[in-house]
């Protein structure tokens, strides 16, 4: 099971934007699209 770490890592930024991000929060775009195609190469989906 991949951790909200490794996504961090794919997306190069903080675990806490990758926390803010599952948890629905308003981010900069381009920090949304770097979590989301991290979360995609990983084939995750966001609950």
């Amino acid at each position: 099971m991949i951790t909200i770490r490794e996504v961090a890592r794919e997306a190069g930024v903080s675990l806490g934007t990758v926390s803010r991000y599952l948890n629905g929060n308003q981010l900069k775009a381009v920090n949304m699209q770097k979590i989301k195609a991290a979360i995609d190469h990983w084939g995750m989906r966001k609950i």
